[in-house]
């Protein structure tokens, strides 16, 4: 299965914000990667560069590569509406996203994990595909031999009220996707309409 295993803090270090991680060394060296560290002098990055940045940023914070994360912008731009808020709630709808947000893993390859190891089922069917698009009324739960597993009950934890369009009870193990989120209730900082002109070029 394809994913990232390159250096998080350096992936971090990029973009100045914790990416990937805790982003607990960004304040002892917040440098960009490359030698002379911040004596370093840096061009200004271009219109196409800054485009570029954004797009590897999602990728990154959603654990997506390329080919799958195309797949996603365009249908993103067949469905109705602006195409970068339909690319954010698509990412959203993931179900390793998902069960990121619910507090059912501490972070999203923790919940990647999860659902590739079969401890997930959407609607009380296992589902271990990752990329797996939820949609509005999908109830998500911890597969019934698993809820006796230590290693994934200590983890769980309250969902963050702040993500309203999902519903999740830790005590049950069990929780609903209510509805696609808005743009602003989604806390990722991501210029979602540098990436739609990138691809529009």
């Amino acid at each position: 299965m394809a994913r990232y295993t390159g250096p998080k803090t350096k992936i971090s270090r990029i973009f100045g914000e914790p990416i990937l991680g805790n982003g607990k060394w960004l304040g002892k060296n917040s440098n960009p990667p490359g030698q002379h560290g911040e004596k370093r002098k840096r061009k200004t990055l271009g219109e196409y560069a800054l485009q570029l940045r954004e797009k590897q940023k999602a990728k990154y914070t959603y654990g997506v590569l390329e080919k799958q994360f195309r797949k996603t912008f365009e249908e993103a731009s067949r469905r109705k509406g602006v195409t970068g808020e339909n690319l954010i709630k698509l990412l959203e709808a993931r179900l390793d996203n998902t069960v990121f947000r619910m507090g059912i893993a501490p972070s999203r390859p923790a919940a990647r994990q999860l659902v590739s190891h079969k401890h997930i089922e959407v609607n009380g069917e296992v589902v271990n595909v990752p990329s797996y698009q939820l949609k509005a009324g999908d109830v998500i739960t911890i597969k019934e031999g698993s809820k006796t597993r230590e290693s994934i009950t200590s983890i769980v934890r309250a969902k963050n009220p702040k993500f309203n369009w999902l519903d999740w009870s830790e005590t049950e193990f069990k929780g609903t996707f209510i509805t696609y989120p808005e743009r602003e209730s989604v806390p990722e900082n991501i210029k979602e309409q540098l990436i739609v002109e990138l691809y529009s070029k």
